[in-house]
């Protein structure tokens, strides 16, 4: 029964979370530190009150870790921000290492549609509806990078039902 509602738990919280920093970073162009570290606390207490076992996950973590070195290399070169840097390891720990390189892969062909659009939308002028609104004029800005937790969180949730967490319900 208890893990049960920690699975049931765990599911929400992750989706609901990653849900909130993908529209918060398109609003802000920020990921905040204390909501990744909170998705790894969350993590730590719920997989194994959810009944994970220690194989799954200690290879989510194996993968997660060597997915952060990578992540932190592409920040040091400027290639990504410091927030996608650490949100994509932290959904990978979520979301196990079977769906490591789908969620990469879905990760990054739509944050290439996501690039396409932000682009074509900072060519053209600011529509009046949105000149008052900061984030919007935040995105239209030629200087910040693309919000890419805008393209983790709908990678995240589709493969969501794939992983270890939904299995719980079945």
């Amino acid at each position: 029964m208890i893990s049960t509602v920690a699975a049931w738990l765990a599911f929400f919280l992750f989706a609901g979370t990653m849900t909130y920093a993908g529209i918060r970073d398109v609003v802000t162009m920020t990921i905040s530190n204390r909501l990744v570290g909170a998705l790894a606390t969350a993590y730590a207490i719920l997989a194994p009150a959810a009944g994970v076992d220690l194989a799954t996950i200690s290879s989510s973590s194996l993968v997660a870790s060597a997915v952060l070195a990578c992540t932190f290399a592409f920040f040091a070169f400027g290639w990504i921000g410091g927030g996608d840097a650490k949100l994509l390891p932290v959904a990978v720990l979520w979301l196990g290492a079977d769906l490591a390189l789908h969620f990469v892969l879905y990760a990054s062909v739509i944050g290439a549609a996501l690039t396409l659009v932000v682009l074509q939308f900072r060519q053209a002028p600011l529509p009046i509806v949105l000149q008052r609104r900061t984030w919007s004029n935040r995105l239209h800005a030629r200087e910040p990078g693309i919000p890419y937790g805008a393209a983790m969180a709908p990678a995240a949730l589709l493969l969501l039902p794939e992983s270890h967490w939904f299995s719980a319900f079945i």
